[in-house]
């Protein structure tokens, strides 16, 4: 953060200057010139470039028809780690290639000639399990693998007869993997490797109790690997319970940057004015593909109901709709036949959507944490990207301790921005 005191600042009370709470995960990610915090790495080398990965040709060949070109900075670390098959765990900001990074070394170690399950990979929502599905389906298109996505709200019995075919690689989420194990209907036996996405998330009361229990049917041996963009500090204490010396690659708080996203908030009198001032923005700039971000079902409801009635093209998506539904709504927004999409926080981490150049905060996160996974949608892998927050006066305070977390800044909404 720059010495200037920010516009947020300046709007607070000194008692409100204090210095924030000291947010989970801060001390894990301490460090003074490196761009990582590594532990147990000194068996593994850093490699710059896909080629020099030792990684198989059609393997490399799916690799750039997907898109990319050179590895990030945790790709860099975290490939040949995941490829000696060393447990690991690994932070890594939203936008810097996270999922490609363990469906690239899983891809690595499955063998193809063998017609059993070898991997599984946990999301927290059906949403993330899909867009895994997708990644790992379109870096192993050379490849002979087959994949199978067991998520809830889908026919058990389809999971049932596709597990029965014993795919490589199955991606879902706990409560259907855990329902299909205990059913014998995925076979765990030949399992190599299991990653938890989102890890954060996935260790929360939540899901902690599905996790034991898929974990009592797993080798004794297997390999592990959590990724997530925050490593709360308790996340520590549990991971001792199921892996082994494993190697950390925790990107630094300072490097928990939002660049390449321009942040800007408006400072709104009550809530009631919200609306309001959307309607102003969207009528005002040209904006071709957003997100906008609600604390609750009942706003996203409500919201979407009136930007309706305004003769505004939105859609909406949360827990409660169909499978049906969501995948419908997405596939649209990923077309750009719907412009507008609203979401709440539960599916912030399964939105990625190339497309996405703004993001804006209706409601400010109810965690901190919360904000990189709402705003890494826009400004992904090197993309400009905009983050507009709505703040009434309580938010002030909140906003300026993101800030702190962050170490950015937030500006006021100028009147001549162009987007």
């Amino acid at each position: 953060m720059t010495s200037q005191p920010s516009q947020l600042s300046q709007n607070l009370s000194p008692e409100d200057q204090a210095p924030a709470m000291n947010y989970p995960g801060q001390e894990v990610q301490k460090s003074d010139d490196n761009v990582i915090v590594q532990e147990n790495t000194e068996n593994i080398d850093s490699i710059d470039n896909f080629d020099d990965m030792g990684l198989k040709e059609t393997l490399l060949r799916g690799i750039y028809a997907f898109g990319y070109e050179k590895p990030s900075v945790i790709q860099q670390k975290a490939i040949p780690a995941v490829i000696k098959k060393t447990d690991i765990i690994a932070q890594a900001q939203s936008g810097t290639g996270k999922t490609a990074t363990f469906s690239i070394g899983m891809l690595q170690n499955i063998d193809e000639n063998m017609s059993e399950t070898q991997a599984i990979i946990l999301a927290h929502t059906r949403e993330l399990a899909t867009q895994i599905n997708t990644v790992v389906n379109g870096l192993s298109y050379y490849m002979k693998i087959n994949t199978n996505l067991c998520v809830g709200g889908t026919s058990i019995k389809e999971n049932i007869n596709d597990l029965v075919k014993n795919p490589h690689v199955v991606i879902g989420t706990p409560g259907r993997v855990l329902d299909m194990i205990t059913k014998k209907a995925l076979n765990t036996r030949h399992l190599k490797i299991l990653v938890v996405d989102e890890a954060d998330e996935m260790l929360s009361k939540i899901f902690l109790n599905q996790i034991y229990e898929i974990f009592r049917f797993l080798p004794q041996n297997i390999q592990v690997g959590l990724f997530s963009a925050t490593m709360p500090s308790e996340f520590f204490e549990l991971t001792g319970r199921f892996m082994r010396d494993p190697v950390k690659i925790l990107v630094k708080n300072d490097e928990l940057t939002l660049d390449g996203i321009r942040q800007f908030f408006i400072n709104i009198e009550r809530n009631e004015f919200k609306f309001d001032v959307l309607c102003d923005l969207y009528e005002k700039y040209s904006i071709f593909q957003s997100i906008i971000y609600c604390n609750s079902r009942k706003i996203v409801d409500e919201l979407t109901y009136r930007l309706n009635q305004q003769n505004f093209s939105v859609v909406s998506m949360h827990g409660d709709m169909r499978q049906e539904d969501r995948n419908k709504i997405m596939s649209d927004f990923r077309r750009g036949v719907c412009r507008v999409l609203i979401a709440t926080d539960l599916l912030a981490r399964g939105i990625d959507v190339q497309q996405v150049s703004i993001v804006i905060n209706y409601d400010i996160p109810l965690n901190i944490e919360s904000y990189i996974h709402r705003i890494g949608r826009s400004g992904r892998f090197g993309r400009k990207g905009t983050a507009i927050n709505f703040a009434t006066f309580y938010d002030i305070k909140k906003l300026h301790e993101i800030e702190q977390y962050y170490s950015t800044q937030i500006e006021e909404l100028p009147e001549n921005i162009t987007f």
